[in-house]
Formats: C-alpha cells, sequence, structure tokens
C-alpha cells in the first residue's frame, strides 16, 4: 500500500512538473506591432547598437576634458638613518684624577655620531591649457562622432522594423504553403482513393493509379518539408523578440494595393539623398576624418599652458654624538633637534615647441589624409548604393502591385481551370494527369498569390527605409491591414 502512494507522489509531482514546463513554454499571440514590441526589447542587435551609442558618446566630455584645468597632487614619506664611527689611534688627554695630573697617552680614541630624520613632502600642480590645437580639432571631431552615433542608432532601429516584418511575413508565408501543401496531400489521397475504386471495376487503367499514387507521395513528402520550413521561420523571428508565437495576424482579403507617394521616383531618389541615415553617417565619417587630418597636424604645432604648483616638506629628526675611550672619563651624549620645514609656490606659462619627432608627425599626417580619401570613396559608394536601392525598392514596389493583382487573377482562372477538368474527367474528355496538373497549378497559384501580397508590403517597407522615413507609425499602418488570425504552430 505504502509503495502505491509513493508512485500515486511521484506521478502528481511529474505531472506538476511537466505542466510547469508547458506553461513557461506556453507560445503567444501577436500581431505585428506586438511582435515589434517584444523585438525592440529583446534583439540583441538592437541592444548592441544602444551600448555602441552610448559608448560613442562619452567621446565628448573626453575631449573637453582636455581643455579643462588639470590639478594633481603628490605626497611622500621619507625615514632616514645614518651613523658615523671615527677612530684615532694616539691621543693625548689631560690626566685624570688619581695620576698626579700627567698628561696620558690613550690609545683607540673612537668618537660615534648618530643621526634620524623622518620627512614628509607634498605638492599641488595645476595646469590650465590655453592653446593645443589638437585637443581643441579632437572636440570637434567629438561633436561629429556624438552625432554620427545617434544616426548610426536611429538606422540599426530601421534596420529592426524592417528584419521584423520580413521575418513576421516569412512565418506567413510558410504557413500558407504548408496549408497548401496539406491541403494539396489530402485532395491527392482523395483522388488515389478515386482512382483505386475506378481502377477496381474497371473503368481505368493502371497507370492512372500509379500517376495519383506518385503525386499523393509528392505532395505527403512536400508537406514534410515544408513543416521543416515553418519551424525555421518560427526560430527566426524567435531570434530577434527571444519568444516564440502561436498565432499571428495575416492580412485579409481587402488589403489595399498603395501605391508610393508622390508616384515620382526621381522625387524619391533625391529624398533618399537628403534623409537616408547610412548615407548621412557616412558623410558625417568624412567630416571626422578631417577633423583627425587637423589632430594630426598640430603634431607640428606648438602649446601653451598655464602651470602653478604649491610645494612644501616637513623635516622631524635627532642627532647624536658619543666620546669613547678616555680612561676615568665617562661617555656623553649630545643630542641635537633637527626639525625643519620647507614650503614653495610658483606660477607660470609653458611653450612646448616640437621640432624633430623622427619623422611620427608627417606620417601621421599622411595616414589620416589617405583614410580622409577612404572616407569619400566610402560616401560615393553609399550614395550610389542608396540611389540604387530606392530606385529598386520603388520599382518593387509598383512591380509587386502588378504581381497581386495578376496572381489574384491567375488564382481565379485555376479555380476555373480545376472544376472544367474535373468535368471533362468526369465525361471522358480529360486524362487523370490533367486533373493532377490543374490541382498542382491551383496549389502554386494560391500560394504565389499570398506570398505576392507579403512580398509588396516588404517593398513599401524597404523603399520607406531607403528614403530615411521608416519608422514606427508606418508599421502601424502596416498594421492595420492585418485582420485574419492564423495559427502557425
Amino acid at each position: 500500500m505504502g509503495c502505491r502512494v509513493n508512485k500515486l507522489k511521484l506521478g502528481v509531482i511529474s505531472l506538476i512538473l511537466v505542466g510547469t514546463t508547458l506553461g513557461s513554454a506556453t507560445a503567444l499571440s501577436a500581431d505585428l506591432i506586438e511582435v515589434y514590441q517584444k523585438a525592440l526589447r529583446n534583439d540583441p542587435q538592437l541592444r548592441e547598437a544602444e551600448a555602441t551609442r552610448l559608448a560613442l558618446l562619452e567621446s565628448k566630455p573626453q575631449a573637453l576634458a582636455g581643455l579643462l584645468p588639470q590639478l594633481n597632487g603628490s605626497a611622500g614619506a621619507t625615514h632616514y638613518e645614518s651613523s658615523d664611527r671615527s677612530l684615532t689611534p694616539n691621543i693625548t688627554a689631560p690626566g685624570a684624577p688619581g695620576t698626579n695630573g700627567s698628561d696620558v697617552t690613550v690609545q683607540n680614541y673612537t668618537n660615534y655620531s648618530t643621526a634620524r630624520t623622518d620627512t614628509v613632502q607634498w605638492g599641488l600642480t595645476l595646469r590650465q591649457t590655453l592653446f593645443r590645437w589638437d585637443r581643441i580639432a579632437a572636440l570637434r571631431q567629438a561633436d561629429a562622432q556624438v552625432a554620427q552615433a545617434e544616426i548610426d542608432y536611429r538606422a540599426a532601429q530601421q534596420d529592426l522594423i524592417l528584419r521584423t516584418a520580413t521575418r513576421y511575413f516569412d512565418v506567413l508565408a510558410q504557413k500558407d504553403q504548408l496549408s497548401a501543401a496539406e491541403a494539396a496531400k489530402d485532395s491527392f489521397s482523395r483522388q488515389l482513393e478515386q482512382a483505386e475504386s475506378r481502377f477496381a471495376v474497371g473503368l481505368i487503367a493502371i497507370t492512372d493509379v500509379q500517376e495519383s499514387r506518385a503525386a499523393a507521395d509528392t505532395a505527403a513528402a512536400t508537406v514534410i518539408a515544408q513543416k521543416r520550413a515553418l519551424a525555421t521561420a518560427g526560430d527566426r523571428l524567435r531570434e530577434l523578440t527571444g519568444e516564440t508565437f502561436s498565432t499571428l495576424v495575416k492580412p485579409g482579403d481587402d488589403m489595399p494595393l498603395v501605391t508610393p507617394d508622390p508616384v515620382d521616383e526621381e522625387l524619391w531618389v533625391r529624398t533618399a539623398l537628403d534623409q537616408s541615415l547610412t548615407l548621412s553617417s557616412a558623410r558625417i565619417g568624412v567630416d571626422i576624418a578631417r577633423e583627425q587630418i587637423s589632430i594630426a597636424r598640430a603634431g607640428h604645432l606648438p602649446s601653451l599652458d598655464l602651470v602653478a604648483g604649491r610645494n612644501g616638506s616637513t623635516t622631524n629628526g635627532t642627532n647624536t654624538e658619543s666620546v669613547v675611550g678616555l680612561p676615568g672619563y665617562p661617555t656623553t651624549a649630545f643630542p641635537f633637534p633637527g626639525d625643519s620645514g620647507h614650503g614653495d609656490r610658483s606660477i607660470g606659462l609653458q611653450l612646448t615647441v616640437p621640432l624633430y619627432s623622427g619623422g611620427a608627425t608627417a606620417s601621421q599626417v599622411r595616414q589620416a589624409v589617405y583614410r580622409q580619401r577612404a572616407a569619400k570613396e566610402r560616401l560615393e559608394f553609399t550614395a550610389r548604393a542608396t540611389e540604387r536601392a530606392t530606385r529598386d525598392a520603388y520599382l518593387g514596389v509598383n512591380s509587386d502591385i502588378a504581381r497581386v493583382r495578376a496572381l489574384r487573377q491567375a488564382l481565379e482562372s485555376s479555380r476555373v481551370a480545376l472544376t472544367a477538368t474535373d468535368a471533362g474527367y468526369e465525361v471522358g474528355t480529360r486524362t487523370q494527369v490533367d486533373v493532377l496538373l490543374a490541382r498542382q497549378r491551383l496549389f502554386a497559384a494560391q500560394t504565389d498569390y499570398l506570398k505576392s501580397r507579403y512580398d509588396y508590403i516588404t517593398s513599401l517597407l524597404t523603399l520607406e527605409q531607403a528614403s530615411g522615413q521608416l519608422d514606427e507609425s508606418r508599421l502601424t499602418h502596416v498594421n492595420e491591414w492585418l485582420k485574419e488570425t492564423v495559427s502557425v504552430q
């Protein structure tokens, strides 16, 4: 009985643990804006961009510190001991008491001297830069670096919006393809059953059965591949958000097809050249490189500083002397106090003129010039790439609108064609192969049409990013087109 109770307890505990695990891994339901908000909080790339921005913002106070007063203090303590001994082989001293006043010659007369001192030193130095061109240029460069950091962070936010939308709609596209593949599998399986029944009563040949079986087997393999593709797309979305989603919201059948406003390719290109964040960052990069040349050339210029200081020291010590070796005379010690103090103040101008640095300064100037040249070429490349991307995105939006409309018509035509082919097969004017091909064309048209709508939305967001106008409000506008909630598990 006790064993059964223990087993029951273990079973209950296991169920609780499983329930807890499943609860912690519960997938979420969200629309595009909700997914973006989670990505905004959890995307590692954006957090890295934010940390990089904060680090670059510190370049301004560091550059400013080079032009502000610099105050340094120093202190030290020293303990000093010394001892001396002098030995005199012969010395004549007056007679000691009891010697009838006769002089006495004494050998090995010794004189001892010792000294001990404790010294405390301190100092303060104030330096104020009056003229240093490299620090002035460094401050201007820091201003440019701060501006570039802000722009790069905004560009990272735009990139996150586009990455989120791309991966969001990729999940929906893979789900649509999986649904179409499962529908095709069911349809081909039913057709295979019908073909086997017809073959059993002698209405069709064995080749029709084999064609149906091949189509059903291919559809089953496609379902397996699409499940893997859907799982991969879900993982890529989870990579941004740190969350797994069970349902997402897809566009409704009434999704509008909005043409770019204004309908002028050249105006979009001019807007992109003026407002593109990547292009603005490249322009500031040229300014930063130019200031680096100015910093390097400052190595040839003199610098002027105001320098003020105050120093002091205090010494405490004792000196002692003793005489040893005279008979009848006691040893005598003579202490001499050695306390003393010292202090001084100074203020002045310090002019430093660089004369020769082994050619290092000239080399640094040439290096900075080459880097500025590279920055200018990078700017030119970015400008051309921005223009190309804007034109491509503009044409992509217009072509995607036409493609969505064409595929919508192709989907309707495929449905009508399948109905006609089924009718023809019933009366014997169409073969089993014709029916299979018609069904395959219908499913392909369905998935192509649904995916074209996602491509249209992505192209629209890409155009706005290329022109520097992409922000959360644009994503909110797109989110209003999403009407139908679907399971993506």
